[in-house]
């Protein structure tokens, strides 16, 4: 979701229970059009490729590469919703499983831009600022970490990409790569996208799969922009309750809390920006956000699988395999820092530290988001490209 949906606290007034059912309704209609546009797009790339699709795609096999397309792009658009469910569209039109799955980790660290802005907003008061900072950028320092020990291991041995397609395969029938259970999916949204591509045709070839990617990539954003101001209204009230009561129980605790309300706002954007106010008045401490941060990186992932039902036939298993490589990279991400005493020490002596400078100078605040968001993957783009 957008950062501006991730920052309002508000608590709605209660609704008539009419008007809840018809924005639940919504919310359905909604998550139906978002994985109508994941379809446009893999057909798109169909449509503009062909049979070359791959080839397509072959300048982007340097992994960082990937890890900084990822990053930069989620820390433009602040989500990363967004991202991964374009991400799955893609590998369903031919973007490399091996490709994809950098680009997905650059979206972890790309995301934490929200609740690192939101931060600044404490910039006026030095301690309130202090804690603020240390609570958002805990979730930089673990998504950075999470690179750095999982990265090297895909390169080298491709884990993820094996475990993910251990368990698309599973779900998505085997050789014969039907869809099964996910029929009903492709039966309800193929007479849409096949709508979408009818329009697409008044262009001629290749720019008609050019057009139904720019058209599926629109309704991507509006779908989830939409979806985010719905549950905002329908949920965000009940997330801060869950939240509270919660936070208190431990660690694993806070990690289940952190993961449901996320799935329920559909958004790590919000879920992580709720507890940034909270560390910095003091109600919570350090120690207390960082799993509830790290829960907000399981839920993330649900979007990417929904997202991932729209496809069928022989790309099922792929664009399912990227959805579960995120679902499981986070969630191995979780377990191997967060219950490694050495491992998990490491973010919140970062996020301490770093917090401690820019609340002495403030300018160090600007520095970091900008350098480590914005300029930092920018240039290694730019090298990369030239390389």
């Amino acid at each position: 979701m957008t950062a501006t949906e991730g920052l309002s606290q508000e608590i709605s007034p209660p609704m008539p229970q009419g008007g809840t059912v018809m924005k639940w309704g919504g919310v359905l209609f909604l998550v139906y059009l978002l994985i109508v546009a994941v379809g446009m797009i893999g057909s798109g790339f169909k449509m503009a490729a062909g049979e070359n699709a791959k080839e397509l795609f072959s300048f982007a096999t340097n992994p960082f590469l990937g890890l900084i397309v990822g990053t930069v792009a989620t820390a433009l658009i602040q989500s990363s919703s967004t991202v991964t469910s374009i991400i799955v569209g893609l590998v369903a039109g031919g973007l490399p499983v091996t490709t994809a799955v950098p680009m997905v980790m650059g979206a972890n660290i790309g995301t934490t831009v929200t609740n690192t802005l939101v931060s600044l907003g404490h910039v006026g008061e030095k301690q309130e600022f202090r804690r603020a900072f240390a609570a958002a950028t805990v979730h930089d320092f673990f998504n950075l970490l999470s690179v750095v020990i999982f990265l090297p291991i895909e390169i080298l041995f491709h884990p993820l990409e094996k475990m993910g397609h251990f368990f698309a395969d599973l779900f998505v029938g085997g050789s014969s790569m039907s869809m099964k259970g996910f029929n009903v999916v492709k039966m309800a949204t193929k007479p849409v996208v096949n709508v979408f591509k009818e329009i697409a045709h008044i262009l001629p070839h290749p720019f008609d799969g050019i057009l139904l990617i720019v058209l599926g990539v629109g309704l991507i954003f509006l779908t989830i922009t939409l979806i985010g101001k719905l549950l905002k209204v329908l949920m965000v009230g009940r997330a801060k309750d869950i939240l509270h009561t919660a936070i208190g129980r431990g660690p694993v605790a806070g990690i289940g809390a952190g993961t449901l309300i996320t799935i329920l706002v559909q958004s790590s954007s919000t879920t992580t920006s709720l507890m940034v106010p909270l560390a910095g008045s003091g109600v919570f401490g350090l120690k207390q956000v960082y799993p509830f941060t790290l829960g907000a990186n399981i839920g993330t992932c649900i979007t990417a699988l929904l997202a991932a039902t729209a496809i069928s036939g022989a790309e099922a298993v792929s664009a399912l395999q990227i959805a579960m490589v995120h679902l499981i990279y986070n969630t191995l991400g979780v377990v191997v820092i967060f219950f490694i005493p050495v491992l998990s020490r490491i973010p919140l002596k970062g996020a301490e530290f770093l917090a401690e400078i820019a609340s002495e100078r403030k300018s160090i605040a600007l520095a970091y988001i900008v350098s480590v968001f914005f300029l930092v993957p920018g240039v290694l783009l730019g090298v990369t490209a030239v390389l």
